[in-house]
């Protein structure tokens, strides 16, 4: 078993690191063109916004409550009965977001004002921000099908294509600014077009499968309805990360021009490892999970959550050890050219330290969060992500108060650290909730696995604090010093983080190993 989801993982990182390098070109190419703008602000708000109903929807509560189900169906039912289960799915969800698609596009303007109410004051990027939403907002619709398609060949252990169709947005937002690096809005036609793509670029897997059948509207289908009943509360429980995201958004639509951009510049940052590694290791165990519960097989079951937190904990902590301490190097190599200058340096760099902290809270969210919607247990998390976010809202409110209070350069790092912390409250109620009801049972070996972490990432910060020189050296020096400077200290962090491991006694058969 551990085998095999390792593999998976490996896949699923192989291909999410290519379009996250691709991504990253996007931002480098977007920080050199438009900067921290205001015309930057307003793309991202109206990219934002249907980013967020397909993270909080889509790959949120929709593949959360649509996986479990299609796996017991795919179990334990014949194959026709798969396919019209497909069927009747794809065409409800289309229709009920061809409806939110529309409904959405008339209230540009409105949806503008509740997500940027700090847009209201400058009409000029009111106007334009909801121009752009109303090419950007059908993303959702396109991105949420292809989001189903995704589980659909998640559930057959196909991850290489939903892993690689993200590069698709990549292409086209790089290829728009080529064309023209003057004007946002070409930016929004991209995100059009790619939506569109993703989707039938799913078609041929599915079709293979045969499981691309003719849509049909069945909102009276018990199967359907039963994946609308678990998925309304998952809309919290699996999204509290995005909501947080958004409230920042929101907040800093009040704070200065570029506070929007700053936090979405070190969001990004922030989001290649965990996409690379912590979303891809969720991805794995959902199927799995959801495979093992509907066989009863609990002790299955507790040793890949298991193996999903000890595989995180691997990875994600030397990643965020590696993102606070090169916060500053890493936004200036990657991201100051042309309109980003030394100042956004410096601020994007606060909230990429503060979004670091939180690196593992939000990882250990993704890995925690199946073990209760595999079993289609919604409640519970929903719960712990309201309290969350309560408690996320308040700190953001402190925080910002407190930064202005006392003069502080950089408040809209106060939303990240809120974020963050909010984090890993998520986190933390989730565990305990998992060993409480005896889900989770942790194995042998975890006292050994802590220590010989410790060790490797202390001698791994040990490196960075003593190669890496000052933020301002670091601006001051010329592209290709500042990139030969990063690409030798995080190599030699990954060489250091790994012999020291191996030389405290691990390898890889513990990860193989069922």
């Amino acid at each position: 078993m551990s085998k095999s989801l390792l593999k998976s993982s490996g896949i699923v990182s192989l291909m999410t690191l290519l379009s996250r390098v691709l991504g990253f070109v996007r931002d480098v190419m977007f920080a050199a063109s438009f900067g921290a703008s205001a015309g930057m602000d307003a793309f991202l708000v109206a990219l934002k916004i249907p980013n967020f109903g397909r993270r909080m929807f889509a790959e949120g509560a929709f593949s959360q409550a649509f996986v479990p189900v299609f796996t017991e169906i795919k179990t334990t039912r014949p194959q026709e009965e798969v396919r019209d289960l497909v069927a009747a799915t794809m065409g409800t969800l289309g229709g009920v977001l061809a409806m939110i698609t529309l409904v959405g596009c008339l209230a540009a303007p409105l949806l503008l004002w509740v997500f940027a109410p700090g847009f209201g004051s400058d009409p000029a990027k009111q106007a334009l921000g909801a121009d752009l939403l109303r090419w950007t907002f059908p993303y959702l619709m396109f991105i949420s099908l292809t989001a189903m398609a995704s589980g659909v060949l998640n559930s057959y252990g196909q991850f290489a294509i939903p892993a690689i169709t993200p590069v698709i947005l990549n292409l086209c937002l790089i290829g728009a600014a080529f064309i023209d690096n003057d004007s946002v809005q070409i930016l929004a036609y991209a995100v059009f077009a790619a939506g569109i793509l993703q989707f039938v670029f799913q078609w041929p897997a599915l079709r293979k499968l045969g499981l691309l059948p003719l849509p049909r509207w069945g909102w009276k289908d018990l199967r359907v309805r039963r994946v609308v009943t678990l998925m309304l509360p998952i809309l919290f429980g699996a999204s509290v990360q995005q909501i947080s995201l958004l409230l920042d958004t929101i907040l800093a639509s009040l704070l200065v021009t570029g506070s929007v951009s700053w936090l979405y510049y070190a969001d990004r940052l922030m989001e290649f490892p965990l996409g690379i590694f912590s979303i891809a290791v969720a991805t794995v165990i959902l199927p799995s999970l959801a495979a093992q519960h509907a066989k009863r097989s609990a002790d299955d079951f507790s040793a890949t959550l298991d193996w999903g937190l000890r595989t995180i904990l691997l990875i994600g902590v030397p990643a965020a050890l590696g993102l606070f301490l090169l916060a500053g190097p890493l936004t200036t190599t990657l991201f100051q050219y042309h309109a980003f200058n030394a100042h956004d340096v410096r601020m994007t760099a606060w909230a990429l330290m503060a979004y670091a902290f939180g690196f593992m809270g939000f990882s250990l969210v993704k890995v925690l969060i199946p073990g209760f919607y595999a079993r289609q247990e919604t409640k519970v998390p929903v719960r712990f992500g309201l309290i969350a976010i309560a408690s996320g809202m308040a700190m953001s409110g402190s925080f910002v108060g407190l930064s202005l209070l006392l003069d502080f350069e950089a408040p809209h790092a106060g939303l990240a650290l809120a974020t963050s912390l909010s984090a890993w409250i998520n986190a933390t109620l989730l565990f305990r909730r998992l060993r409480k009801d005896g889900i989770y049972r942790p194995r042998a070996g975890w006292r050994s696995f802590g220590l010989r972490l410790f060790a490797a990432n202390g001698a791994m910060a040990a490196l960075l604090l003593l190669g890496s020189p000052a933020l301002q050296v670091w601006i001051d020096a010329g592209l290709r010093q500042r990139g030969t400077w990063v690409l030798g200290l995080v190599a030699g962090a990954m060489a250091v983080y790994f012999a020291t491991l191996w030389l405290c006694g691990m390898r890889m058969a513990h990860f193989r190993r069922s």
